[in-house]
């Protein structure tokens, strides 16, 4: 059961992230072969990022090509079809938002087969959910959503240790799993229907270079 929900999840968390990628692709108006590009760097770049940091070699889509097929399908169905949603940036974001959700708890999880560290396993989370789409950004000529006034890692890293407590509570994995996908969720989905964002830093005079008070 443990195993083949987070491969359905792996591939599904996946298949939206290219979708995310191919929609960049199709605001930056580009050729079929663009779409492909970044559906795949946003599809598997997390991961990707995630297995080189836990020293697992080969990385997933070298040992299971099929995941680079299913962006590259992705990119060619939105290359017809993306000009359809009515706004298409509203549409990224939720996908992204689904897909942030999916992989904080896949990262996760996969990291908990490798180390046993709570901790570890958090930042793995976190690491599989927030690198595919600045990958996808930086390619795109966007402002990467990492650098936006936007709740996006903290989403990521509620879900990760909602799912990561949860397990180490004795949660049922499936349990625990929708959890931490619903907390990811219901926090990126809350910030950006409300327009939340966590408070900037803000300039403050600096100390006078003597030393003295004023």
């Amino acid at each position: 059961m443990h195993t083949s929900l987070i491969i359905a999840l792996d591939w599904f968390g996946i298949a939206v992230f290219a979708a995310t990628g191919a929609l960049v692709a199709s605001r930056k108006e580009m050729d079929v072969f663009g779409f492909a590009l970044l559906a795949i760097v946003t599809g598997v770049g997390g991961g990707t990022v995630r297995d080189l940091l836990l020293g697992r070699l080969p990385v997933f889509w070298v040992q299971e090509p099929a995941y680079i097929l299913v962006c590259v399908i992705v990119a060619v169905v939105l290359f017809f079809t993306a000009h359809l949603p009515e706004s298409r940036y509203r549409l990224l974001l939720w996908f992204d938002a689904i897909g942030l959700s999916l992989f904080a708890v896949v990262g996760a999880d996969r990291a908990l087969d490798v180390v046993p560290s709570p901790v570890i396993a958090v930042v793995m989370g976190v690491v599989t959910a927030t690198f595919g789409g600045i990958i996808r950004d930086i390619l795109g000529g966007e402002v990467p959503v990492l650098l936006r006034k936007e709740i996006y890692v903290t989403a990521a890293l509620a879900g990760a240790a909602v799912f990561v407590g949860g397990k180490a509570l004795g949660v049922a994995e499936p349990n625990a799993l929708l959890a931490g996908f619903l907390a990811c969720l219901l926090v990126r989905g809350l910030a950006l229907w409300l327009g939340w964002s966590l408070p900037p830093y803000r300039a403050r005079p600096g100390r006078p270079q003597d030393g003295s008070r004023r």
